[in-house]
């Protein structure tokens, strides 16, 4: 009986035993397994990445910039409506569009010209007697200079007004461009003409009112943007990229970004506006652009002594300062320019086209790419260049997701920005509007603008986190016209620096300013960004940008012949920025990194020591805690780089991926303090705040170093030791946030 009883309980166990490896081995346990926990734990498909690649076409982008370009599209105008038509159309075509796609209206503060009273220039005898007059249009070689939608040469948010004066030479018009003038001449009641570059240009007419200047001329040196040619007959636009004598640089005249009325507000219809009579940052006193043809006319009279030698430009004459006014034997002799300003401002509607890919696993975490839309005139180049390549990214993601074959892991926001060129308008409302939301959402912000300057190399500005982001996308994409070279390769040969971790590298340059769209996410709201384009091989060129820059001959012709014959510079961008927004969208870790942070922390800390503290302790400053604080975040970020490369994230519970991606996505947030700068609008980021001091360093601590150098004043050198501590803790909370939360 007891042997019958052991022996049906030693099969009783052997049937369990094998019923159990049974069900351990035979049974698919993927099957058992929710589908969510597979999407959790997904990672970016690199064939994703490759059939991205292969699907970006250049002919695409050429028709794009075609239809882009085929009217004048300034902000607010019937052609600017008729792009957002187009945008709209390509985000919700059935086969290629996005998830969805719609315009958001802000009621915005714009400037224009009197179309019934053109902007003169003219040359005036003391009987007033007219002399000459500079071109009120820029001249014509072809149907798109005839448009009757090109907009008159004119200075964006200039006062009204019809000063008369004695001419001067101011160079730059910088701070200490009129300080040296006024050491030679009494500028009370003259006219100063200006050269582009140096100071912005709303700082020229800004810089001169204190002086007493009633009015202010600006134009295009040929020695800045076109290498000193200055022939339309063999030498410039149509037979080159060069400028043409009549082109004039349009432009936004504010130090400003944003809406004017609406300061930190998101300017809807009933939000509340300041009196436009307290708008700060704009000039005071009237300004007009005009060609260097009627430049050289006036410099090459002026009499007075002879400018120093880093005042000359490109004309065959002396540049020489005024004596005010001209020469004794010139035809202008004892004449006046005078200036006559019928611009205006009001408010207008003005769209952003937003569009959205819905994510799968993180829909609230965005990648947004965006690109302003309107243009000064055609705007082949700035923006639509930029627009084309947005279109050809989201017609190949678009084709990809309608037929079933990709969905991002994060939410992908595409923005075309209106009013831009009237000081980013677009974008800054935007941020201001979706402050709290983006904010605690946004994992970083793509800008591509001006794709192509030209065809010969890729050039970036970005945080530091993202450098072997773009790194890795410039090795996968094809060098145009170099097959067997990729365009990191490439790019390395053309700009490169020395980095401690990793030897000979490209030069990633910082978003330091306020150029283009990212100013609202990187300086107001703390967002890590990058802006792609293709440049021009600075060695063979001394052009501070292309020649037609913000003129009537930014246009399709100009773009196809000069800039990018082919579009492939422009098809390297798209594949070089799409694949960073795959990236981003797509990658189970953020592919962002704090160390790369931490080297650019040390090299700005290294030329601050070597500029600033011997001054400093001097004045009983210390640099010891911003030592302290860039040695403990390099600490921090060397031990939550272990920490990632030590896990198994893919099998990690998901909220430890979440916690490490959010520290690396906060991270710049971590650098925002709204009292740093109270005298620059919309700069909050300690470390990526705008310059005058020129130094590559810390931007607070820069600009109050060089004020307290010059006044010696102790109120100055307060302000320095004020900057260094609020740098210090910045960058000491920072480190804190990649540390554990205790």
């Amino acid at each position: 009986m007891l042997k019958n009883f052991l022996l049906i309980a030693l099969c009783g166990a052997v049937m369990l035993t094998v019923g159990i490896l049974l069900g351990h081995y035979g049974i698919d346990k993927s099957s058992s397994v929710p589908g969510w926990v597979q999407d959790v734990s997904r990672d970016l498909d690199e064939s994703v990445v490759q059939d991205f690649l292969a699907e970006v076409d250049n002919k695409q982008i050429e028709g794009f910039l075609r239809e882009l370009t085929r009217v004048p599209h300034m902000a607010t105008t019937a052609g600017d409506e008729a792009t957002v038509q187009y945008m709209l159309k390509n985000w919700q075509d059935p086969e290629s569009g996005l998830d969805r796609a719609w315009t958001e209206q802000y009621l915005v503060y714009l400037s224009f010209p009197d179309p019934k009273k053109p902007n003169k220039v003219t040359v005036v005898a003391p009987n007033m007697t007219v002399l000459h007059t500079a071109r009120e249009r820029e001249k014509s070689y072809g149907p798109d200079q005839e448009d009757p939608a090109v907009v008159q040469p004119y200075a964006a948010y200039s006062p009204a007004g019809q000063p008369q004066g004695k001419l001067v030479y101011a160079n730059q018009g910088k701070p200490s461009d009129y300080m040296r003038l006024n050491e030679t001449l009494d500028l009370r009641g003259t006219i100063a003409i200006t050269r582009y570059g140096g100071a912005g240009r709303a700082a020229k007419a800004i810089n001169a009112a204190p002086y007493g200047v009633a009015g202010v001329l600006v134009y295009t040196d040929p020695l800045d943007i076109n290498d000193g040619l200055m022939s339309d007959a063999n030498e410039t636009y149509p037979h080159s990229w060069y400028m043409p004598p009549s082109g004039v640089e349009r432009g936004s005249f504010s130090t400003k970004y944003g809406d004017l009325l609406t300061p930190y507000l998101a300017a809807k219809v009933g939000t509340y506006r300041i009196p436009v009579k307290n708008i700060t940052g704009i000039p005071t006193i009237p300004i007009q652009p005009i060609g260097f043809e009627d430049a050289y006319v006036l410099i090459s009279q002026l009499g007075g002594e002879a400018a120093p030698a880093d005042w000359q430009g490109g004309f065959n004459c002396t540049y020489n300062f005024g004596g005010p006014g001209f020469k004794p034997a010139s035809e202008f002799k004892d004449s006046d320019v005078k200036l006559e300003v019928f611009n205006y401002a009001e408010l207008r509607n003005s769209s952003n086209v937003m569009g959205i890919i819905r994510g799968s696993v993180e829909p609230d975490r965005y990648v947004i790419y965006g690109n302003h839309r309107d243009s000064w005139v055609h705007g082949a180049i700035d923006p639509s260049s930029g627009t084309s390549v947005m279109l050809e990214v989201t017609r190949v993601l678009g084709r990809m997701l309608k037929q079933g074959r990709w969905r991002p892991r994060r939410s992908i926001i595409f923005g075309s920005w209106g009013a831009e060129e009237f000081g980013l308008i677009g974008s800054a409302e935007y941020t201001e509007q979706y402050y709290t939301k983006l904010s605690e959402r946004t994992v970083a912000y793509i800008n591509v603008d001006i794709s192509v300057f030209a065809n010969a190399t890729l050039r970036a500005l970005a945080m530091p986190s993202v450098q072997n982001l773009i790194f890795t996308a410039a090795k996968q994409v094809k060098a145009p016209g170099l097959d067997s070279m990729s365009v990191y390769d490439n790019w390395i040969r053309y700009s490169n620096r020395t980095s401690p971790a990793y030897g000979t590298i490209p030069r990633v340059r910082y978003l330091s300013g306020a150029g283009s769209d990212y100013a609202g996410f990187v300086h107001y709201l703390g967002i890590t960004s990058m802006d792609i384009a293709y440049t021009y091989d600075q060695t063979k060129t001394k052009a501070r940008i292309y020649p037609a820059y913000h003129t009537a001959y930014d246009t399709f012709d100009y773009a196809s012949r000069y800039i990018d014959p082919g579009f492939t510079s422009h098809q390297a961008v798209a594949r070089t920025a799409g694949n960073v927004l795959l990236r981003l969208a797509d990658s189970l870790l953020l592919p962002l990194n704090c160390s790369d942070y931490a080297e650019s922390l040390e090299g700005y800390l290294a030329t601050a020591v070597e500029l600033y503290q011997t001054a400093l302790t001097s004045h009983s400053i210390s640099m010891e805690p911003l030592k302290s604080a860039v040695v403990l975040f390099r600490s921090a970020a060397t031990q939550l780089d272990q920490f990632i490369h030590g896990s198994d994230l893919a099998n990690e519970i998901p909220l430890k991926v979440r916690r490490i991606n959010d520290q690396l996505m906060l991270l710049d947030r971590a650098f925002l303090d709204p009292q740093a700068f109270p005298e620059k609008y919309g700069f909050r980021h300690v470390i990526w705040a705008s310059s005058s001091a020129g130094k590559a360093t810390f931007p607070g601590l820069a600009d109050a170093f060089a004020r307290a150098s010059s006044s010696g004043l102790a109120r100055d050198w307060a302000t320095a030791h004020h900057q260094l501590s609020i740098l210090s803790q910045a960058i000491e909370g920072a480190a804190h946030t990649l540390l554990d939360v205790i």
